[in-house]
């Protein structure tokens, strides 16, 4: 165990001059101190380097770097470089823009120090205007235990993962990144490579981060606008995370049915049949998946008509 354990906060940003210098206070406000800041600017065109200038010349534990050419541009590019550049124990992901508690990296790190765990995993909060800085400072909450058999409700969204609500162990990304040309649920596949090959984390009870809410559009609202690309990196993510359940013989009915009942949404990328193909099915499975498939969309007809009657009652 690290006496003096240092981690390492990442921050992709891109032109959010406007936001950062709060999210950089709430980072100097930590009650845990021995901390690194890298902050990856992936190719911003506004101010934030001549914003953070003072910064950079008054606390040493910031650090401005250019995404280079190595890493393509986008959000996984711009982690990934600054996982490669982290020298920190402890790795955990902030957003440009959002307000972390003073006590979240205390209260992480204590976690990871006393406990035979790899990653904790915390709640976070979603704000609209201006912050409420009246924050809980009691240590007192509940938790459990997470690992490879949660992985599924990790999947089915069931038990959330958002990218700046968990800290790992710098072990966690020895042999992982994040996969750069997803634009979307690029986290949700990382995490369930990390999740499905190291060993436990805890989640605790307690509100340790706060996003930023923004009326204007951003990665995942173009998902919900069901843009292009974001449409075709969800249906990538879901193959990838179908393969990697596969090599680790996790894959079960109840995920693959929800995998299958997915792609109904994206027949246009063919994810039905690179999800069927990625598995080791006998010809008799093969046909009942076939067969799911085909009269689910019948099945899903029928219950909203029933879901609506019951509501109607």
């Amino acid at each position: 165990m690290c006496l003096n354990p240092k981690v390492s906060i990442i921050m992709a940003t891109y032109n959010r001059a406007q936001f950062i210098m709060e999210s950089i206070k709430s980072i100097q406000n930590q009650t845990f101190e021995n901390w690194e800041c890298l902050i990856i600017d992936d190719g911003g065109t506004d101010n934030t380097k001549d914003i953070l200038e003072p910064l950079l010349k008054e606390d040493e534990r910031f650090k401005y770097l250019k995404r280079t050419s190595k890493y393509q541009k986008g959000l996984p590019g711009s982690r990934n470089y600054g996982l490669d550049e982290a020298k920190g124990d402890y790795i955990i992901f902030f957003d440009d823009d959002d307000i972390a508690h003073p006590q979240n990296l205390e209260i992480c790190v204590h976690e990871l120090t006393t406990k035979n765990i790899t990653f904790c995993r915390y709640i976070r909060n979603v704000f609209t205007g201006d912050f409420d800085y009246d924050f809980n400072y009691s240590k007192e909450y509940t938790s459990f235990y997470i690992d490879k058999r949660d992985i599924n409700k990790m999947l089915k969204n069931e038990l959330q993962f958002n990218s700046c609500a968990v800290m790992w162990t710098k072990a966690c990304y020895n042999s992982h990144r994040y996969t750069e040309h997803l634009k979307c649920a690029e986290e949700r596949e990382l995490y369930a490579r990390i999740i499905t090959s190291v060993g436990k984390g805890i989640s605790i009870n307690k509100s340790l981060y706060f996003a930023r809410k923004h009326a204007f559009a951003s990665v995942t609202g173009n998902f919900g606008n069901r843009e292009e690309s974001s449409l075709k990196s969800y249906a990538d993510a879901t193959d990838l995370m179908v393969q990697n359940l596969t090599q680790k013989d996790l894959i079960t009915d109840d995920i693959l049915r929800y995998f299958i009942q997915i792609s109904l949404d994206y027949k246009k990328y063919n994810l039905y049949h690179r999800i069927i193909s990625s598995i080791n099915l006998t010809s008799l499975e093969r046909f009942k998946w076939k067969l799911f498939y085909v009269i689910l969309p019948m099945r899903l007809y029928f219950y909203k008509i029933y879901k609506n009657k019951f509501k109607k009652d």
